[in-house]
């Protein structure tokens, strides 16, 4: 009989693509996932890894195996919401993983909530870049994220995760205020291509939607200043060095001295917020009033927003109509 928790490694190693990073994710050393790989395929009588490169990858045996683990360990997971339920798990702990602008816009207005209407529920906030989250969930490291979608997430209909769609946000235009297009009342993207940027480094999410919004405009953006920081970015924008695009939540409270924000024109940059756990983790008792929170808090999040972004939903990377960027940090 196939040992679930050899699933899990196997799960694991596919996600990181080395023994050495997948043991890392699950708090083990290298060893004891080269044993527990040793033993699944001594149960299944079948090669399952191969070497690739630096790494390794599944063998089609791995493959098929490893699409049965994605949906063997999502009905453990509803098994034990269920007998969760069943114990009434109305008290316990839990840790939720956010990029910082989703903390702030949703999950601590959901916290206050959730100590009025479920105050046994503990929550443990961890700040996560919108790409990092998501495999801190796969990985047992986080049982909630809210995250944003990104040149290379897992798809929607991935089945290890089950998704809630929170919020959709467009990206400003941040230009000094003594620009040429500062008394626009929109901002066509193409008339900002020979501009020096201002933007997020590559690998967060928003580098990407800054980058694909002016790849469709027909010109690759000159990132000639780098910070994640968008505080960082708009005092630089103000001080001349340089036009940006950033999340429109990101610019509430913010000093905007020395810049004018603007609407962009054109294909409009969006970053998607959703929640996400692991498939089959949905209803469980602790889970569930946390997702039901988020959803409220995300209702007075950029009203209208969600809806004006559906348009574009399926215009995101990794979806199957036409192009849109998407995503967030």
């Amino acid at each position: 009989m196939i040992d679930a928790r050899r699933l899990r490694t196997l799960r694991a190693v596919a996600d990181h693509r080395t023994v050495t990073a997948a043991a890392a994710a699950l708090y083990v050393t290298p060893s004891a996932v080269s044993q527990q790989l040793a033993a699944l395929e001594a149960e299944t009588g079948h090669r399952l890894l191969e070497r690739h490169g630096r790494g390794i990858r599944l063998t089609a045996a791995g493959e098929i195996l490893l699409s049965h683990a994605n949906a063997v360990l999502a009905q453990l997971e509803r098994a034990e919401a269920e007998l969760a339920a069943y114990t009434s798990g109305a008290a316990g702990e839990l840790t939720v993983a956010s990029f910082a602008t989703g903390i702030g816009l949703v999950l601590a207005p959901a916290l206050a909530g959730l100590a009025r209407t479920s105050p046994g529920i503990r929550v443990r906030v961890r700040d996560a870049e919108g790409d990092e989250s998501l495999p801190m969930v796969l990985d047992g490291r986080a049982d909630l994220a809210v995250a944003v979608e990104y040149r290379g997430a897992p798809r929607e209909d991935d089945q290890r995760l089950a998704r809630v769609p929170l919020y959709a946000e467009p990206f400003d235009a941040v230009l000094p205020v003594a620009h040429r297009l500062a008394g626009s009342g929109r901002v066509p993207v193409a008339e900002l291509a020979e501009e020096l940027w201002i933007g997020p480094y590559p690998g967060n999410p928003c580098h990407d939607v800054v980058v694909l919004a002016c790849e469709y405009a027909g010109f690759q953006p000159r990132m000639e200043h780098s910070s994640d920081d968008f505080r960082a970015v708009v005092a630089l924008a103000g001080a001349g060095a340089g036009v940006a695009m950033v999340p429109r939540s990101a610019l509430r409270g913010m000093d905007l001295t020395g810049v004018v924000v603007r609407p962009v024109d054109g294909v409009a940059a969006t970053r998607r917020v959703f929640a996400a756990v692991r498939r089959g983790a949905e209803d469980h008792p602790l889970i569930r009033p946390v997702l039901e929170a988020l959803r409220t808090a995300a209702g007075q999040v950029l009203p209208g927003a969600e809806g004006a972004a559906g348009a574009d939903r399926a215009a995101a990377p990794g979806a199957s109509a036409g192009p849109g960027p998407a995503g967030g940090g």
